[in-house]
């Protein structure tokens, strides 16, 4: 999505470009763009919690470092409600309005993608963490990297080729049927990638039906997919979406397992389903249960704070935040363009998900991705997929 439609002025964007100024002399503000209202809230609150940690851990160790100078972080935080025009317009009031140094978010790609074309024509840092479509970091017109948009995750390509490897190689399944949404762009992304993989590698997708945001009986499809008697059944579909599926699907008496995405990564999709995804597997950025120390040390801290284990999202965002905490601290002014440079030299940090590496001239990061199984009502670690 470009800026048609959207009553934002390019030319004003430009001329606000690098600036970056800051309210206090001190202060140096993050933006963020979460789902805190919408479809999928649980996402939301985890980025905000995960986000407002982070920046409470650099300003009580004495704030960030920039050109020798000690500035606290100040998060200003805005609601995107899971929708793509709400995210381009909260992209647009954080850098023309609040004027921060760079924003982080959104996380569902829906919304990431608007966002991430504003902070492009806006000359704006943006680090989404839990955006996996490709789109994102691309530019629409060229197909090239944009130079202001950066993620901490992996991205659908990798994902696919994960997911499609574990159902052929370990799972030995030949055939396949997908159900997604086919109005959100990373489930879509993310159906359409892992039949391409799974064909490519022998399989035979068997169904490859759809629904549009907000369907709650999927029982047409369903049907479809039940006469076409494939051994498992990628649904690549958020949360809210994955226990209605998984409950019609067993009224109707299929017996294909279910395998997700990262978009089933919400503890929410366990208290929801009612027991009807147990001993389905999906990919996911990170496992609690095989922590790195460092993970550990933000697991626990993320507990005490908030009461309950952290998901992918929260790791992603607090990941997401500490990369523009290091390009900060890389940067020799608050300037937006010197923010953004060292950004773009980064070429390892250590984060809560992994070692999140960028090769020159991206903004997409290599790294692992985990295998995971509702085992229990608990998310289980099953396997570990390296780049």
């Amino acid at each position: 999505m470009g800026f048609r439609g959207l009553g934002i002025g390019v030319v004003a964007l430009l001329a606000l470009a690098g600036c970056g100024s800051q309210d206090d002399a001190n202060t140096v503000k993050l933006g963020m763009i979460a789902e805190l209202t919408g479809d999928i809230p649980a996402v939301g609150a985890s980025s905000r919690n995960a986000a407002e940690m982070a920046v409470a851990e650099v300003n009580a160790a004495g704030g960030v470092k920039i050109g020798g100078q000690a500035y606290q972080l100040k998060l200003v935080v805005e609601d995107n409600n899971a929708k793509a025009d709400q995210s381009a317009a909260a992209a647009h009031k954080l850098i023309t309005q609040e004027k921060v140094v760079a924003i982080v978010g959104p996380n569902a790609s829906l919304g990431a993608i608007p966002a991430a074309e504003i902070a492009e024509s806006g000359k704006t840092l943006l680090v989404t963490p839990w955006s996996t479509n490709p789109k994102t970091t691309l530019d629409s017109r060229t197909g090239k990297p944009k130079e202001y948009v950066f993620r901490a995750c992996f991205t659908d390509p990798f994902q696919g080729q994960v997911l499609a490897r574990f159902v052929t190689e370990t799972l030995k399944h030949k055939t396949a049927a997908v159900l997604y949404d086919v109005s959100s762009e990373a489930p879509k992304s993310q159906a359409e990638l892992f039949r391409q993989v799974f064909e490519s590698q022998g399989g035979k997708v068997v169904a490859f039906e759809t629904y549009t945001t907000g369907d709650r009986d999927f029982s047409a499809q369903l049907t479809k997919i039940k006469a076409a008697k494939p051994e498992i059944i990628f649904l690549p579909a958020y949360y809210n979406d994955v226990p209605l599926v998984a409950q019609q699907a067993q009224r109707q008496g299929i017996k294909a397992p279910l395998l997700g995405s990262d978009t089933w990564s919400s503890p929410e999709l366990i208290k929801l389903a009612g027991g009807a995804v147990e001993g389905f597997y999906f990919s996911n950025h990170y496992a609690a249960d095989i922590a790195t120390p460092t993970a550990k040390k933000f697991i626990a801290d993320y507990e005490k704070k908030y009461g309950m284990t952290p998901d992918d999202v929260a790791a992603l965002t607090y990941d997401a935040v500490n990369l523009v905490v290091k390009a900060l601290e890389a940067a020799p002014t608050r300037d937006r363009q010197a923010v953004r440079d060292a950004m773009s030299q980064l070429s390892n940090h250590a984060g809560v998900t992994g070692d999140i590496k960028f090769t020159p001239g991206s903004g997409d990061p290599v790294k692992s991705a985990v295998i995971m199984q509702i085992k229990d009502g608990k998310f289980t670690w099953v396997t570990n997929a390296a780049p």
